[in-house]
């Protein structure tokens, strides 16, 4: 949404359409500009057609909307309405334009109430719950172009997440949230190499990613066809307000499905809000020590909360088993006890993520405190008896 400063030249352009074309449907400027606001209309359906509509108001109290298009041709008529709701949700049409003439690109109307005869003005634009929407012909509603104005407007902050590759390979991309004027969010997501004619599942669930949690928002599946899906951000599932503001601020992270019927399966997965990385991270070595072969490194990466995502990599771990690892106390050299316990590196992967939040006394431990810690790193030969048999090793923290 854009506030016009030259209202001179509006008011030029209008006196000119006067004087060059007698069409009195167009409705023209005859009384001075005192104020306008204008909004975005954009492509839809590859239809090449795009461009703003800039609602004017008028010195006798009423509202004159110019819609202004490029890609139109001579010849064409597109109707042209103002819809209840966003566009994303659809809705009634509440107030119907003049179509846009195909040779000139230009709608103008002029008008001071809804069709069912409701009065409105410009000062109820700001707050209009609506969007426009541009038709291929009368014959053929297809909309060539389409922008939400009013209250559904975008701000022009916006917030976009990594979602990284994770049980299909070479599926991944990034969901982009982008603020409305009232406060809630148009979420986009983006993705790479869907299989064609799938529908993915997508959800925002609660914690990290390392932990896992409960879904507490549902977006619209992933066309596999396109990649896309986009959603209006305004409530969890529960009903629970949620705009872009609180995307910001959740303990989440978002699952993409690979189909309803596989849930289990994860195609792309990134941690959202406070959970995000910051892009600060440390890399320790593990030593090969009981096993020979086994080694590899524990980077922690630091979240915008504090927090930091622990990923172990270990090379030749064995198939089938789980390798328990652990922050202890002082130097490996010296020994002590566990303080907090990794997830167990998996065998077959040789990996492990962890989200690093508390030691395991609840004592609080984020990725400033693994900086500074009198640590080091064991990991494990397995369970049990396993644990005397230490298979990696490395200090980390005040110990390198």
């Amino acid at each position: 949404m854009k506030r016009l400063k030259n209202f001179s030249l509006l008011l030029f352009m209008g006196l000119f359409i006067v004087a060059c074309d007698n069409d009195d449907s167009l409705n023209p400027v005859t009384d001075p500009i005192l104020d306008n606001i204008r909004y975005d209309l954009g492509e839809l359906n590859d239809s090449g057609v795009s461009g703003d509509a800039v609602f004017n108001e008028q010195e006798n109290g009423s509202i004159q909307l110019i819609v202004e298009l490029e890609g139109t041709s001579a010849g064409n008529m597109h109707p042209t309405h103002i819809h209840m709701n966003n566009a994303l949700e659809d809705g009634d049409i509440i107030v119907s334009l003049e179509p846009v003439d195909g040779e000139t690109g230009l709608s103008i109307t002029t008008f001071s109430a809804l069709d069912d005869g409701t009065p409105i003005s410009f000062e109820d634009i700001e707050g209009l719950d609506a969007y426009i929407n541009v038709h291929l012909s009368a014959n053929d509603d297809t909309v060539v172009a389409q922008g939400d104005i009013g209250e559904n407007a975008f701000t022009g902050d916006e917030k976009s997440f990594d979602l990284e590759e994770r049980d299909a390979p070479g599926i991944s991309g990034s969901i982009l949230f982008q603020e409305r004027e009232n406060g809630e969010a148009l979420a986009t997501i983006s993705l790479e190499n869907t299989p064609a004619g799938g529908m993915h599942p997508a959800h925002i669930h609660m914690n990290t990613a390392a932990e896992g949690g409960d879904i507490i928002y549902t977006f619209t599946p992933v066309n596999g066809d396109t990649g896309m899906s986009q959603s209006n951000v305004a409530a969890l599932d529960d009903d629970t307000e949620f705009g872009y503001a609180d995307v910001l601020e959740v303990d989440g992270y978002v699952n993409v499905h690979l189909s309803a019927d596989d849930l289990g399966t994860i195609v792309a997965q990134g941690d959202i809000g406070q959970n995000e990385l910051t892009g600060e991270s440390i890399t320790y070595t593990l030593n090969e020590v009981d096993v020979p072969g086994i080694n590899g490194d524990v980077t922690f990466e630091e979240r915008v909360n504090g927090e930091a995502l622990a990923t172990l990599n270990i090379a030749n771990t064995i198939p089938g088993e789980e390798h328990p690892a652990h922050i202890h106390a002082n130097s490996a050299s010296e020994g002590g006890d566990i303080i907090y316990t990794f997830a167990p590196v998996n065998g077959d992967t040789g990996m492990s993520q962890s989200n690093v939040s508390a030691l395991d006394d609840d004592t609080e431990f984020g990725y400033a405190d693994v900086l500074e810690v009198n640590g080091y790193v064991n990991v494990h030969l397995g369970p049990g008896d396993d644990l005397a048999t230490i298979v990696a090793q490395g200090d980390i923290g005040s110990n390198l």
